[in-house]
């Protein structure tokens, strides 16, 4: 889930840096530049790690900064096929969950990857997206479990997509996520920790 990506990067270091020694002047400059942002095909950045190497300092004709070319660590988050993540749930609609780890929000369970048989009922008195996951465990025998948001869910991760940046996006559309993971509950053992 969690990898260390090494990178090369050129670095301009702005003059109101220069008072501080030259690696933490560059560690600050590193987490303003990546730390919690997403890497194509890497993952979403979670902390700067080390820094293995730092040459340069050129300051070119017309600028007033000195350019390193630096060479350093990133921790990434980055979930594997088929791994296991246990999360809280965001979010749920007649088109699945969304759940949480914390520091990422962009999972999401589909409803063909739904415990089977499942059904949503809509909660009273919200709109009509507002509703309540169950699985139907036996549903000739009434035994049906429902997805709280108080519960853990533990899920499979089936793919991890890195959506193309939209040159314009609608209003009313949700905000662009750079990483989308998407996840499955349809095995024993996945769901609300509370069901098992």
């Amino acid at each position: 889930m969690f990898y260390l990506s090494r990178i090369e990067h050129k670095l301009r270091l702005p003059p109101s840096l220069l008072s501080l020694p030259i690696r933490d002047a560059i560690h600050m400059e590193l987490e303003k530049l990546f730390l919690d942002k997403v890497i194509a095909n890497l993952g979403l950045c979670t902390c700067v790690y080390d820094i293995i190497s730092i040459e340069g300092g050129f300051i070119f004709a017309g600028d007033g900064a000195p350019t390193y070319t630096v060479v350093f660590n990133l921790i990434m988050f980055r979930p594997i096929m088929g791994e296991i993540i246990t999360a809280k749930l965001h979010s749920s609609d007649a088109d699945g969950l969304r759940l949480s780890l914390g520091f990422f929000d962009d999972i999401y369970i589909p409803t063909h990857h739904m415990p089977n048989p499942s059904h949503f009922d809509p909660m009273p008195g919200k709109s009509n997206k507002s509703v309540v996951w169950f699985w139907d465990f036996k549903k000739e025998e009434g035994l049906s479990y429902p997805i709280d948001s108080s519960d853990e869910i533990k899920f499979q991760v089936q793919s991890v997509s890195y959506p193309p940046i939209p040159v314009e996006q609608p209003k009313e559309s949700k905000p662009f996520a750079p990483m989308l993971v998407y996840g499955s509950l349809d095995q024993d053992g996945l769901g609300p920790v509370s069901w098992w």
